[in-house]
Protein backbone atom coordinates (compact mmCIF):
# COMPACT_ATOMS: atom_id res chain seq x y z
CA UNK A 1 0.00 0.00 0.00
CA UNK A 2 1.38 3.32 -1.03
CA UNK A 3 1.39 6.23 1.69
CA UNK A 4 -0.09 9.33 -0.08
CA UNK A 5 1.22 12.39 0.86
CA UNK A 6 -0.78 15.54 2.11
CA UNK A 7 -1.86 17.28 -0.69
CA UNK A 8 -1.20 21.16 0.20
CA UNK A 9 -1.78 23.36 -3.68
CA UNK A 10 -5.09 23.59 -2.94
CA UNK A 11 -5.29 25.36 0.38
CA UNK A 12 -2.13 27.18 -1.04
CA UNK A 13 -4.68 27.88 -3.89
CA UNK A 14 -7.25 29.55 -1.45
CA UNK A 15 -4.42 31.11 0.22
CA UNK A 16 -3.73 33.02 -2.91
CA UNK A 17 -7.36 33.55 -3.64
CA UNK A 18 -8.14 34.81 -0.65
CA UNK A 19 -5.30 37.45 -0.54
CA UNK A 20 -5.88 38.42 -4.21
CA UNK A 21 -9.53 39.75 -3.04
CA UNK A 22 -7.43 41.08 0.25
CA UNK A 23 -5.02 42.89 -1.64
CA UNK A 24 -7.52 43.96 -4.55
CA UNK A 25 -9.78 45.90 -1.51
CA UNK A 26 -7.11 47.36 -0.11
CA UNK A 27 -5.74 48.90 -3.23
CA UNK A 28 -9.10 49.97 -4.37
CA UNK A 29 -9.63 51.46 -0.46
CA UNK A 30 -7.50 51.94 1.74
CA UNK A 31 -4.25 52.19 -0.29
CA UNK A 32 -6.03 54.22 -3.11
CA UNK A 33 -4.55 58.03 -2.47
CA UNK A 34 -1.16 56.60 -2.13
CA UNK A 35 -1.47 54.61 -5.57
CA UNK A 36 -3.03 57.29 -7.46
CA UNK A 37 0.14 59.38 -6.33
CA UNK A 38 2.33 56.96 -7.12
CA UNK A 39 0.65 56.23 -10.41
CA UNK A 40 0.55 52.71 -9.60
CA UNK A 41 -3.22 51.88 -8.92
CA UNK A 42 -3.28 49.97 -12.70
CA UNK A 43 -0.39 47.87 -11.62
CA UNK A 44 -1.92 47.17 -8.41
CA UNK A 45 -5.39 46.19 -10.32
CA UNK A 46 -3.62 44.10 -12.83
CA UNK A 47 -1.41 42.07 -9.90
CA UNK A 48 -4.44 41.62 -8.12
CA UNK A 49 -6.89 40.62 -11.22
CA UNK A 50 -3.87 37.75 -12.61
CA UNK A 51 -3.77 36.76 -9.20
CA UNK A 52 -7.33 36.08 -8.46
CA UNK A 53 -7.34 34.56 -11.99
CA UNK A 54 -4.69 32.02 -11.41
CA UNK A 55 -5.48 31.50 -8.04
CA UNK A 56 -9.19 30.01 -9.15
CA UNK A 57 -7.42 27.90 -12.23
CA UNK A 58 -4.72 26.52 -9.76
CA UNK A 59 -7.57 25.73 -7.05
CA UNK A 60 -10.01 24.01 -9.99
CA UNK A 61 -6.73 21.80 -11.33
CA UNK A 62 -5.22 20.74 -8.06
CA UNK A 63 -9.14 19.62 -6.55
CA UNK A 64 -9.24 18.13 -10.36
CA UNK A 65 -6.24 16.45 -10.06
CA UNK A 66 -7.40 14.28 -6.52
CA UNK A 67 -10.18 12.63 -9.20
CA UNK A 68 -7.85 12.15 -11.84
CA UNK A 69 -4.96 10.30 -11.03
CA UNK A 70 -3.47 8.93 -14.32
CA UNK A 71 -3.02 12.68 -14.56
CA UNK A 72 -2.71 14.00 -10.97
CA UNK A 73 0.86 14.63 -11.33
CA UNK A 74 0.70 16.82 -14.52
CA UNK A 75 -2.19 18.55 -12.94
CA UNK A 76 -0.43 19.65 -9.79
CA UNK A 77 2.56 20.51 -11.48
CA UNK A 78 0.69 23.15 -13.76
CA UNK A 79 -1.47 24.45 -10.35
CA UNK A 80 1.89 25.35 -9.03
CA UNK A 81 3.12 26.92 -11.78
CA UNK A 82 0.44 29.41 -11.51
CA UNK A 83 1.18 29.68 -7.90
CA UNK A 84 4.47 30.39 -8.21
CA UNK A 85 3.40 32.71 -11.08
CA UNK A 86 0.91 34.45 -8.47
CA UNK A 87 3.61 34.64 -6.37
CA UNK A 88 6.14 36.53 -8.56
CA UNK A 89 4.12 38.45 -11.01
CA UNK A 90 2.00 39.76 -8.94
CA UNK A 91 3.80 40.07 -5.41
CA UNK A 92 6.45 41.97 -7.57
CA UNK A 93 3.84 44.51 -9.15
CA UNK A 94 2.14 44.47 -5.38
CA UNK A 95 5.99 45.70 -3.96
CA UNK A 96 6.33 47.70 -6.73
CA UNK A 97 3.11 49.88 -6.81
CA UNK A 98 4.18 50.64 -3.41
CA UNK A 99 7.89 51.69 -4.07
CA UNK A 100 9.77 48.80 -3.25
CA UNK A 101 13.17 47.95 -4.49
CA UNK A 102 13.80 48.30 -8.18
CA UNK A 103 15.73 44.95 -8.23
CA UNK A 104 12.11 43.30 -8.00
CA UNK A 105 11.39 44.77 -11.72
CA UNK A 106 12.69 41.59 -13.49
CA UNK A 107 11.06 39.31 -11.39
CA UNK A 108 7.84 40.51 -12.72
CA UNK A 109 8.16 38.67 -16.27
CA UNK A 110 9.88 35.48 -14.57
CA UNK A 111 6.35 35.01 -12.88
CA UNK A 112 4.73 35.73 -15.98
CA UNK A 113 6.53 32.89 -17.45
CA UNK A 114 5.48 30.77 -14.97
CA UNK A 115 1.81 31.85 -15.85
CA UNK A 116 2.79 30.83 -19.22
CA UNK A 117 4.38 27.47 -18.17
CA UNK A 118 1.07 26.68 -16.97
CA UNK A 119 -1.14 27.15 -19.37
CA UNK A 120 1.35 25.54 -21.79
CA UNK A 121 1.21 22.57 -19.88
CA UNK A 122 -3.03 22.75 -20.38
CA UNK A 123 -2.14 22.15 -24.70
Amino acid sequence: MQSRRPDFLPTLAGLSGFCAVALGALGAHALREELNARQSLDAWQTASTYQLAHSIAALSLALMANVQPASGAALRRISGAWLIGCLLFSGSIYSLALGGPGWLGPVTPLGGLAFLAGWAGVV
